[in-house]
């Protein structure tokens, strides 16, 4: 029987419990590798960065087609105005990426980085999903589907697990996340976490008689070191006497007392952003302030993923250049935007994902709002990225262009994007094995190292 104590039960202090672990599971060599270092940092290939827009986010009004007339008839509210509408307010405007496409105003600060070409939108993204269930058309993309029917791992878990080395870093896989998200599950090794600062050994709850707190979590990390210790070996994987690789607890304890270690190094609680980065003080904003600490930390973080849960489900007052929308759309661009920033020249080694998992439908509805759609956009940042175009065969929005009577259609599958950035960023070939029974076809919209 397989046994996996996973790094959340260790630092709660959980007893330790018997759950599944997968075969591909890698042992944590860490004598080899000092965290925090330069023998950590990637050369050969990018990290990357994750953003899942979890309500089905409108991507006809994040980048407006503001060169189809049918857009304003469908949307008479809703629309945003043309760039070179005189009768609008500029704020109110649409900005302009290439004479059919505009930005959605709370977007400007992505502006400049599309005119510089680290930026990008693909319109007409989406999958086979036609439940337009959130729950069903999440969970398919999550899991790197057509449709729900198949694998129950993660696409993102395949990528890591095929591309794992010999020895596994404790922070290369990170979620910033209440819980393990389906795009990594199946992912041994990565790490789910609320903050930085809370990733911590926490003692139990404190009995009379007992000890102050802070020295009963000094007593067990201490106490964690002699049970665990540092790995001896300083051989191959290949090499090793496979009776003499650590048993599961060990190496969990081992590869927990490393991400502490590592993350204490950091000092996340006292992270400066540089260059004049801000950071908005949001939950979005914190998860891209804290993935710029472990990047610039060289720890050896590959994958990070992000979320913004809820609002994104606008099914009424979703404003035009105000209102809820807008609000969400000007905290994601301060986020990425304060992040491409902080991390400057070390933007050419990482890759920026924005994904949701299906748009809005074409017209508003009577509640000032769209209801649930196909297709949407993905956005991309990165100095990988084709940027300085928007990506994608839009269908247009006329009627017989339309699906189900009123959807934009979705021309590009999801798959497409992820693996050719898989492929061209993160030295990853093996698509067939992380989306089984399709055959992506590239677009063009990232570069090779």
């Amino acid at each position: 029987m397989n046994l996996k104590l996973t790094r959340r039960q260790v630092l709660t202090g959980a007893a330790l419990a018997a759950s599944g672990i997968g075969a591909g599971s890698r042992y944590s060599a860490l004598a080899n590798v000092t965290l925090g270092t330069k023998e950590t940092a990637h050369s050969a290939k990018d990290a990357l960065v994750i953003l899942f827009l979890r309500g089905g986010a409108d991507g006809l009004n994040m980048v407006a087609p503001y060169g189809d007339d049918n857009y304003y008839r469908l949307r008479p509210t809703l629309a945003l105005a043309r760039p070179n509408d005189k009768t609008a307010s500029a704020a109110s405007r649409a900005l302009d990426l290439d004479g059919f496409f505009g930005l959605h105003p709370a977007l400007a600060p992505l502006h400049s980085l599309y005119k510089e070409g680290k930026f990008t939108a693909v319109h007409g993204v989406g999958s086979d999903d036609r439940t337009r269930s959130h729950f069903e058309a999440m969970a398919t993309m999550e899991r790197g589907l057509g449709r729900q029917a198949g694998l129950a791992s993660g696409w993102l878990a395949r990528h890591l697990q095929l591309t794992a080395g010999a020895f596994e870093l404790p922070l290369r896989a990170v979620a910033f996340a209440d819980t393990l998200p389906d795009t990594m599950r199946g992912a041994t090794t990565a790490v789910t976490l609320t903050s930085l600062t809370d990733y911590r050994l926490v003692a139990p709850t404190v009995l009379q008689g007992q000890p102050p707190l802070p020295d009963r979590a000094q007593a067990l990390t201490e106490s964690l070191k002699r049970m665990y210790g540092e790995a001896s070996t300083t051989k191959e994987t290949s090499t090793l006497d496979p009776y003499q690789l650590p048993m599961p607890l060990e190496r969990v304890g081992r590869e927990t007392l490393a991400a502490m270690t590592a993350i204490q190094r950091l000092d996340p609680a006292h992270y400066r952003p540089e260059h004049g980065a801000a950071y908005p003080a949001t939950t979005l904003g914190s998860g891209f302030q804290q993935t710029a600490c472990l990047l610039k930390g060289d720890v050896g973080m590959e994958v990070a993923f992000l979320e913004m849960r809820g609002s994104w489900d606008t099914h009424f007052a979703q404003g035009r250049e105000t209102g809820l929308q807008a609000r969400l759309l000007g905290d994601l661009a301060q986020s990425l935007a304060a992040f491409v920033k902080d991390l400057d020249r070390r933007m050419k080694h990482v890759t920026v994902l924005v994904m949701t998992e299906f748009g809005r439908r074409a017209y508003e509805n009577y509640s000032l709002g769209t209801d649930h759609g196909r297709a949407s956009c993905f956005l991309l940042l990165g100095e990988g990225v084709v940027g300085g175009k928007v990506h994608g065969d839009f269908p247009g929005l006329a009627q017989d262009k339309l699906e189900d009577g009123g959807d934009l259609r979705v021309t590009t599958d999801y798959r497409d994007i992820l693996a050719e950035v898989l492929h061209k960023r993160v030295k990853n070939s093996r698509a067939g094995e992380v989306f089984p029974e399709y055959a992506p076809q590239f677009k063009g919209v990232v570069r090779e190292v």
